[in-house]
């Protein structure tokens, strides 16, 4: 008999320790010992304690968690990991992203007809010259100075904003704003990102997904909207405003998912996917030498750095999982980047394997809310890796990556390299 006893279940929670790297030692504890384990979740950055929550670290526990809306609700308590003030619940839930089915599938049918593959793969092209271009500039930039550039603020950055821009039909002078309302939400527990944080009159931070702070981002949607309507083009805000099944509040709250969701997919995964061939330079090599596919190289990097860490579900009623017995109103939140570390599927989870299948990652979820962009998501990832390998001879990392201070988002802020 083993008496041995299990280690202390690790905090995977404080989003702080996220600046120093996805803590994949602690995951491994608990997916090992702890597959369904309790959190505590403290006030952090000034945000306010929450009441706990079950962190789910295998995969196939994180995929019947997905799977399963009926038990474990999109819609009760939204998809963050901190509660929402319950005055902004109702705002927040009206998110197609905190819908469960059959609601959901009804806006997901909406917006569908706008994020057409078709429409999609007409970006090819523009993404390959966008991408051609940002490298070039990169790389003259390395050439003049001592030959690194940081590929964030270079390449990823722009190359992420500039194609959702172009895809929603956002007009050049207004792209901006899309970078700053994405860096609002999703940056808000970064103290670099502290400009971002507007504070109560207590002193503490206002949600970022409240009404207050999504009222410029809605009042520009409807604007932009009218200004489609009259003049209508090839984009998705034009096929949304002249959708008539599409209520006015509703395409407020599709363009804050398509303008956040979809800036940031790709703004996580773009530069996580070059800093791990930055690391690795045999399977880069692999790549510019045409041995190694690059569909299943962006598989295999998006496995590796999926750009969204986790997501929680509230559970609708009473039920185990993993042995655990969690109760209705219970928080349950999936941890992607675990699930795509888990020994039970991936052989050898920590070694890169650019020709690996199958390959069964949930770094764009699973279940009825799967992400909606993927598609748009592999393509730009396809395209802009393969630009770099064209472009860079060389890619070495030229000091530490900066990460953003997050325990939602896999973000890096600042990716130093050496190109030249």
């Amino acid at each position: 008999m083993n008496l041995r006893q299990a280690p202390p279940v690790p905090d995977v929670f404080d989003p702080r320790q996220y600046a120093a790297g996805v803590p994949h030692a602690a995951y491994r504890v608990l997916r090992d010992h702890h597959p369904v384990a309790w959190q505590d979740e403290p006030e952090v950055l000034g945000w306010p304690a929450g009441p706990g929550f079950w962190a789910v670290t295998r995969h196939a526990d994180v995929v019947r968690v997905l799977k399963d809306s009926a038990t474990y609700s999109s819609h009760l308590g939204t998809t963050q990991i901190r509660d929402p003030d319950p005055a902004d619940l109702p705002f927040v839930r009206r998110m197609m992203l905190n819908q469960d089915p059959p609601e959901h599938g009804r806006l997901r049918r909406l917006v569908s007809r706008a994020f057409t593959r078709g429409r999609i793969d007409r970006f090819t092209s523009v993404a390959q010259e966008r991408a051609r271009a940002l490298f070039a500039q990169a790389l003259e930039t390395a050439r003049t100075s001592d030959g690194t550039v940081d590929l964030v603020t270079a390449v990823t950055d722009d190359y992420a904003l500039l194609n959702l821009a172009d895809l929603l039909g956002v007009p050049g002078s207004d792209r901006g704003l899309l970078l700053h309302w994405t860096q609002r939400v999703i940056g808000y527990q970064d103290p670099d990102e502290a400009g971002t944080v507007v504070l109560d009159a207590d002193g503490k931070p206002v949600n970022p997904r409240s009404p207050a702070m999504l009222r410029d981002m809605f009042a520009y949607a409807r604007q932009l909207a009218a200004h489609k309507r009259r003049h209508p083009a090839d984009d998705v805000l034009t096929t949304l405003a002249q959708d008539p099944e599409l209520a006015d509040a509703e395409l407020e709250m599709f363009f804050f998912l398509l303008t956040v969701a979809g800036n940031d997919t790709v703004r996580s995964a773009a530069p996580g996917g070059l800093l791990i061939l930055a690391e690795h330079p045999e399977s880069y090599e692999l790549l510019r030498a045409g041995k190694a596919e690059l569909p299943r190289a962006v598989e295999e990097l998006l496995r590796r750095h999926p750009p969204v860490l986790t997501f929680r579900r509230t559970a609708a009623r009473d039920t185990e999982l993993a042995g655990r017995r969690i109760r209705a109103g219970d928080k349950v939140v999936v941890f992607h980047a675990s699930a795509n570390h888990d020994e039970r599927v991936f052989a050898a989870p920590d070694r890169l394997d650019l020709s690996r299948t199958p390959n069964p990652h949930v770094s764009f979820g699973d279940g009825p809310h799967v992400c909606l962009g993927a598609h748009f998501a592999r393509l730009q990832l396809r395209v802009l890796y393969g630009e770099a390998l064209r472009a860079l001879p060389v890619l070495r990392p030229a000091g530490s990556a900066r990460r953003l201070t997050s325990n939602f988002i896999n973000g890096i802020k600042s990716l130093p390299v050496q190109v030249a």
